[in-house]
């Protein structure tokens, strides 16, 4: 009983971002063209991949894709379970750049979202994306695969949080308006925290920033007023030499926090040698998010078990789903032969006719569903239920 599913693709396993590039599919244009060119389809197109799923064959995927300028070793096919056990596993986040991570599961709804607008899905493929994204929960809850920071914005935030427990009435200085910053940023507004700080050297960056969070704005120059509201300080400023030296910390009451996610560092390492400062760098960081890869990846076979009992699920209820689609052709069937044979009867007569007609051949069906073997001859002219053989 082959799955005629298939998949075409591409990935940052096997495409550099040039090519991924090509192969990307906005929303607005170019996917709807895809879906329209496929017929039934649903097209997953993210940063780290490019996949087209369908029913049938893949030729019109595969030339699709290299229409777009995209090289035939760029690509790879999956055709039946191997196709399924692929989405299954992009939904689960092992087939991601770090594994486990927990956007790709709203992107694969998304997919399945935008293939419905477009009247693009049909059974086989609505029933696998619906238990892809049922699979991607069921991963994320039952076992350890998302857990841990394994970004160094996330494993500040986790650090920040193991210190205070409760960042909420907090003063978070921020030195740096660029995108590591405001990432850090967008983490501390969920947390709750009470004020936010933002310096920078060119104040109007800082002021830009600072109004999309709420915060305050400064320039370098009030860097040392800042340090002395602070309870936590996070640097990743763009600067060729130290911003924080230990003449630039007063002696204060309470102790002050200090993570460098600079790259050259922004903060002098005699800093954490305070008795009231605690300093940490990008190389604590890596650390913390190495552990917490290594303890993903020991979360993958339980993933993959996962993967195989929704695998075997899927399959029983695709035998069905095959059997049900051959009962309606053999009921079909057996109305026109009920017709032919009694050209006379009525509505009822023939109705019962056609059941009386059709009953053993949907039972040695449903029989052969079950064991795959046995059951009367198929009807020669009855196309579905020979396929369903198959």
């Amino acid at each position: 009983m082959a799955l005629p599913l298939y998949l075409v693709g591409l990935s940052h396993k096997t495409a550099p971002l040039e090519v991924r590039e090509k192969a990307a599919l906005d929303p607005v244009v170019a996917l709807p063209a895809a879906l329209s060119a496929l017929g039934k389809g649903v097209v997953l197109s993210t940063c780290n991949r490019t996949e087209l799923y369908g029913v049938g064959s893949p030729e019109k995927a595969r030339a699709l894709l290299l229409s777009r300028g995209v090289a035939p070793r760029h690509l790879y096919v999956k055709e039946g379970v191997e196709a399924l056990r692929h989405l299954y596993r992009v939904a689960a986040g092992l087939d991601s750049l770090v594994v486990g991570e927990a956007q790709i599961l709203g992107q694969v709804r998304e997919a399945l979202f935008l293939a419905r607008r477009q009247g693009a899905t049909e059974s086989l493929l609505e029933k696998a994306f619906q238990s892809a994204i049922a699979l991607g929960k069921r991963a994320r809850s039952e076992t350890g695969i998302g857990m841990g920071a394994v970004s160094v914005a996330y494993a500040a935030l986790d650090l920040a949080l193991a210190v205070y427990g409760d960042l909420s009435g907090l003063s978070v200085a921020v030195l740096g308006a660029g995108e590591m910053a405001e990432l850090f940023l967008t983490h501390l507004k969920a947390h709750g925290v009470g004020r936010i700080l933002v310096v920078n050297r060119t104040e109007e960056k800082a002021q830009a920033l600072a109004e999309r969070f709420g915060g305050e704005a400064f320039g370098l120059p009030a860097l040392p007023q800042v340090l002395r509201q602070a309870d936590l300080v996070v640097a990743s400023a763009a600067a060729p030499h130290y911003l924080v030296g230990p003449e630039d910390l007063p002696k204060r009451a309470k102790p002050l926090f200090l993570i460098d996610i600079a790259l050259p560092r922004n903060i002098d390492p005699r800093v954490g040698d305070l008795p009231h400062a605690y300093l940490y760098n990008l190389d604590d960081l890596k650390r913390v998010v190495d552990r917490n890869l290594r303890a993903r990846a020991g979360e993958i076979p339980k993933v993959e078990a996962l993967i195989e009992k929704a695998l075997g699920d899927y399959m029983e209820w695709y035998a069905g789903h095959r059997v049900r689609e051959a009962i309606r052709a053999l009921e079909a069937w057996a109305r026109v032969q009920a017709a032919k044979a009694q050209p006379e009867a009525g509505p009822v007569e023939l109705e019962k006719a056609a059941g009386r007609l059709a009953h053993p051949f949907i039972l040695g069906l449903k029989r052969r569903a079950l064991d795959r073997v046995g059951g009367p001859p198929c009807p020669e002219d009855c196309l579905l239920y020979r396929l369903s053989r198959t």
